[in-house]
């Protein structure tokens, strides 16, 4: 895989980023880049990026805030249970420490798999292949489906995949991965052996066990859109995935990001 800069971005942003990266370095808080940088990394698709993608643990958050707010930066905690922003004039960096349904969350994992990449001159560690598509994998919405990332990941990264690892993420999800490798299959003919045949024998044999459960009243497509499963929590009362026991979101969490749909 290359290692140049990846992502396209407008000369006045490369220097805010550059002087974000250099503080970030110094400080020897841990991070890894995501977003279009890391995508183009894998996939060799440059993008126009107007943001960087910051990820860094939870436990760091604050910590990374308080870096920014003492070099005259303005930072806010945008959604407390997964993102933060860093701005400054009309520039912004997404801080990123989980996801907005509260299932990838950044841990340890993310930065023992990470990559090398070289982003706007500085070598940087960059979102590992799998935690990619993992997050990615859950973006379903009518504004912004990122299916089509995961497909291209897939495609151009597919055969340097830790699969057992990849599944792993997934957990009890595991159908939303399959639904992805499914339609790789679809788009892609002559790139089928890239998903390895045992894994989609495994997931198809799960597939045919899956029973009716009639007291599992859980709607789970909150987990693939904050909006459009709304209605079937309302009407059928069905309860959210993205809440406790479910879940690891909280009930007031849950509220905020849904206020801010229309926002």
């Amino acid at each position: 895989m290359q290692t140049s800069d990846t992502a396209v971005c407008d000369d006045p942003l490369a220097a805010f980023y550059t002087d974000a990266l250099a503080l970030l370095e110094a400080s020897g808080i841990r991070f890894l880049l995501g977003g279009s940088f890391a995508f183009a990394r894998y996939t060799n698709l440059d993008r126009h990026t107007k943001d960087l993608d910051v990820f860094v643990r939870p436990s760091d958050l604050a910590r990374t805030l308080e870096l920014f707010d003492a070099e005259g930066y303005e930072t806010e905690l945008t959604f407390p249970h997964w993102l933060a922003k860093v701005k400054r004039g009309g520039s912004v960096i997404d801080v990123i420490f989980s996801s907005g349904n509260g299932v990838a969350r950044v841990d340890d994992e993310w930065f023992a798999h990470a990559a090398e990449g070289v982003v706007l001159g500085r070598r940087v560690q960059l979102c590992p292949q799998e935690e990619l598509i993992w997050s990615k994998a859950f973006v379903l919405e009518r504004e912004r489906y990122d299916g089509a990332d995961v497909a291209h990941l897939l495609r151009e990264a597919g055969r340097e995949i830790d699969w057992r690892r990849l599944l792993a993420r997934f957990g009890s999800r595991w159908p939303v991965l399959f639904s992805h490798l499914t339609l790789f299959c679809f788009i892609y003919p002559d790139q089928r052996d890239v998903v390895p045949a045992g894994l989609m024998e495994e997931l198809a044999g799960r597939l045919t066990r899956l029973t009716v459960e009639p007291d599992n009243h859980v709607c789970f497509g909150t987990l693939l859109s904050r909006e459009q499963y709304l209605p079937d929590l309302e009407r059928h009362s069905y309860l959210d995935a993205r809440v406790s026991p479910h879940g690891s979101l909280t009930p007031d969490e849950v509220r905020v990001w849904t206020d801010a749909i229309d926002k």
